[in-house]
């Protein structure tokens, strides 16, 4: 995988990054998998495709941090000099990854423990305080480092106003700063830098933004980061890419990118999104051949067989009766993650068509057993039920 701007990459980033040489990233920001031991699983935005994916770290903690350990001193090899990393966390592991990132980074190039704040609803019957925001943890690689104090200034409070402009015509010296080309303007003209606590809504379940992803952060958020510690067509870095709101928002704001994730539904996304910004790009390391989807997570590979069929999932996971898909016209698909699949999945199929009234049906996977052939045959014969077996290698030469 050579290293090359404006592009996704599938693949775990360790990996993916071991590729890049030294300083080549001028701002790296991460929201990777959080230890909060959950399975996510979510209908996408577009109403068909189950997502799902797993936040679940065997061994606990410290094989979690230990995890996260190997990949920050990837960051910080990449990373320019005056680049800066931004990483994203929540207070299950937040005080540790603190301390790797001091020993990675250093303390003295710690810069600022952002805190975004939120409000929403909240669990009832809690007996403490809601949790209501997140960490982001900004270091430098070195002490020189990119900060556009100016991008990143906010109108004053109307009583702020009037006691700069008291403080004017009592004949006090207003703050003033160098602004662009050396020019002189005051803080009155410009606004306040703001604080290291940012307030910013998260993703309205009517946004137009939201794209149903779990984790998938506000774009004011990005916006913010970006703007503060990169300058146009600098190379912005996010190696747990998600849905792809990064790379969105440095495309938009004339940055080059790179996107990371090891999910290929996750990539495809990331695809989808940039093509809607019109974006040029390039697409590396997703799955191409039988011994690569013989790799992917369960739903990963039922994702992916689902998408190459032109069919969409099945929403319900429970008692979904052994059905992954549908065709558009209804007829329903299983996907199987296997090689010589025999007599009893096709059994097991045939109830469940016969349930919901189905007499077509396709099962996939990687190869099937003669068992499999001898049971299709029968139940065309005796019960009429058309059922195709369709392996992994046909569709890939399909498509």
């Amino acid at each position: 995988m050579s290293f090359q701007t404006n592009t996704i990459y599938c693949g775990d980033c360790k990996e993916v990054l071991r590729h890049f040489p030294e300083n080549c990233i001028d701002l790296i920001y991460l929201d990777p998998p959080f230890f909060s031991n959950k399975t996510y699983e979510v209908i996408w935005g577009d109403g068909y495709e189950l997502r799902a994916f797993e936040d679940r770290w065997k061994g606990g903690i410290q094989n979690y941090i230990a995890w996260m350990t190997e990949r920050i001193r990837e960051f910080h090899r990449v990373l320019k000099e005056e680049g800066s990393i931004y990483l994203h966390c929540d207070w299950r592991a937040s005080a540790r990854l603190r301390v790797a990132l001091d020993s990675i980074f250093g303390e003295n190039n710690f810069r600022n423990e952002i805190i975004w704040c939120y409000t929403g609803a909240s669990s009832k019957g809690q007996r403490q305080f809601p949790r209501k925001h997140e960490t982001i943890y900004w270091y430098s690689k070195s002490d020189v480092w990119t900060f556009n104090a100016d991008n990143l200034r906010i109108p004053y409070s109307e009583s702020t106003l009037k006691r700069i402009e008291a403080g004017e015509k009592g004949g006090r010296s207003a703050e003033s700063v160098f602004h662009g080309e050396r020019t002189k303007r005051t803080a009155h003209e410009l606004g306040k830098i703001v604080e290291d606590w940012w307030v910013i809504p998260t993703i309205g379940s009517t946004a137009k933004e939201r794209l149903g992803y779990p984790t998938q952060k506000p774009e004011a958020l990005l916006e913010r980061i970006i703007k503060a510690s990169s300058n146009p067509n600098d190379i912005v870095l996010d190696p747990f890419c998600g849905c792809g709101t990064t790379i969105a928002v440095a495309h938009k704001l004339g940055r080059r990118w790179i996107g990371i994730d090891v999910s290929p539904t996750a990539c495809k996304l990331m695809a989808k999104r940039l093509r809607s910004l019109r974006a040029k790009f390039f697409e590396i390391g997703l799955p191409k051949t039988v011994v690569d989807l013989k790799q992917l997570q369960p739903f990963e590979f039922q994702n992916w067989v689902i998408e190459k069929l032109s069919a969409r999932i099945n929403p319900k996971k429970v008692g979904d009766m052994g059905i992954d898909g549908y065709y558009l016209d209804g007829t329903p698909i299983q996907v199987k993650q296997s090689d010589n699949v025999g007599r009893n999945v096709v059994d097991n199929f045939e109830t469940a068509m016969q349930r919901i009234e189905k007499n077509k049906g396709v099962i996939v996977a990687f190869s099937f057993g003669k068992g499999a052939y001898e049971e299709v045959a029968r139940a065309k014969n005796e019960q009429g039920l058309e059922i195709t077996l369709k392996t992994v290698e046909e569709i890939l030469k399909e498509t």
